[in-house]
């Protein structure tokens, strides 16, 4: 038996070898191996980073890959029920620049890694230091005329900025803008603070702690100064079918300036203006008025106020009786009777407007394009010659019109229809 076996030994083994590509061919062909990119970026995730150090310059944050996996894992892959880490451990790394290698976990197999992008890079690394520096408080523009402003309160009035050691020795200072133009109270807000170089430029790559301050700054206006509201006097009266709409000064609040303080706080909450006659206007008014300001009393800043009057035509109705349908659109050897042939129209616009208007501007039609012999309810269209005139309603709101054929050898001319006064 046994040297059968020794006989027959190459036999066997030439069997097994054979048996075995035939199922390996078996099943590649079932789940053949594919090479190809990775569809979607993958994280890098750093480990073991001293906290004391940051990164500094440009860092990889995500990298690409090519594989090569059957078939069956590509599916779990690209389906997400198989996880690939790309981890960079930098356990143990000092402040300076390191070459690191990114390695690449993949929990099922079998996978074969083709290529990885970028697999090798330089990582700097600084260490991370915190400061302390005064918020510097700067203001644009100027409180309104007659006011000043007070003893600012900012809370805090220090920040803690913190970053790479390079970027923070950037840092020279802490600033924060407030704006008083034309401010006519206290000022309560927070304010973003800005980190910037010596040349005013904002340095980038620093975090701050706290990124905002509270400011609170009374305004106050001075002695013998006061803020006073603006009323237009007007007289007179508009032309006839017209209204008054609105009346408007800018500014709407004056200030005024004495030296006798009681005398500047004994006068009202407001200030006149010279009186405009407005007897029969009929338009808008755009002008300037000066103020009427007793003795030892001046006006800062521009002497007159502008004022600006609308004046509108008033809005009423009225109606246009027994106006005549017009027929337009009537095809060539047809015929139409109208029921009612006439209708009334109620009109709505200025009144000078519908006091002008006269019967013969207002034209009712209905359009019988493209009809046939048949019985239809139309609704008429009334045009108005005047602008600014509107349509509000046609009684009635449609008219029966009959089309027949015509029965007349000899055709005979339709009728005019002259619009009835």
């Amino acid at each position: 038996m046994l040297r059968w076996l020794t006989r027959n030994l190459r036999t066997f083994l030439l069997a097994f070898v054979l048996a075995l590509a035939v199922w390996v061919t078996a099943v590649t062909a079932a789940n053949p191996d594919v090479t190809q990119a990775y569809p979607n970026p993958i994280p890098i995730e750093f480990i073991g980073q001293d906290p004391g150090l940051v990164m500094v310059g440009t860092v990889p944050r995500q990298l690409q890959v090519t594989l090569r996996a059957p078939r069956s894992i590509w599916d779990k892959l690209q389906a997400g029920e198989a996880s690939i880490r790309a981890v960079v451990d930098i356990s143990g790394f000092k402040a300076g620049t390191h070459s690191v290698e990114v390695q690449l976990q993949i929990a099922d197999r079998p996978v074969r890694i083709i290529s990885i992008t970028p697999q090798v890079f330089d990582l700097a690394l600084e260490r991370l230091v915190s400061k302390t520096m005064p918020v510097e408080l700067t203001f644009t523009g100027e409180p309104a005329i007659g006011y000043k402003a007070g003893d600012i309160v900012v809370d805090p009035a220090e920040t803690i900025i913190s970053g790479p050691e390079s970027i923070v020795a950037l840092v020279k200072h802490i600033r924060a803008v407030l704006d008083l133009t034309n401010a006519r109270q206290g000022i309560e807000t927070s304010l973003i603070i800005r980190v910037v170089n010596e040349s005013g430029t904002t340095v980038d790559g620093v975090s701050i702690h706290p990124d905002t301050i509270k400011v609170n700054l009374p305004i106050v206006q001075q002695g013998g100064y006061r803020d006073m509201a603006v009323k237009v006097m007007i007289t007179g009266k508009l032309a006839s079918g017209y209204r008054l709409r609105n009346i408007t000064a800018a500014p709407l609040i004056v200030t005024v300036y004495s030296e006798d303080r009681p005398l500047i706080e004994s006068l009202p909450g407001y200030v006149e203006t010279t009186t405009l006659d407005l007897s029969g206007a009929s338009s808008n008014i755009d002008t300037h008025l000066s103020l009427n300001l007793p003795g030892g009393v001046m006006l800062i800043g521009n002497q007159t106020v502008s004022v600006q009057i609308e004046i509108v035509p008033v809005e009423d109705s009225r109606p246009v009786s027994f106006r005549q349908v017009e027929v337009i659109g009537l095809g060539a050897g047809l015929k139409a009777e109208l029921s009612p042939t006439t209708v009334d129209v109620i009109l709505v616009g200025p009144l000078p407007v519908l006091n002008a208007l006269q019967p013969e501007d207002v034209h009712v039609r209905i359009d019988l394009t493209g009809l046939t012999v048949g019985t239809y309810q139309l609704t008429p269209i009334a045009m108005v010659a005047q602008q600014g005139v509107t349509v509000q309603s046609i009684l009635p709101g449609t008219v029966e019109v009959i089309i027949t054929k015509e029965t007349d050898a000899t055709p005979t001319a339709r009728p005019t229809l002259t619009p009835t006064p």
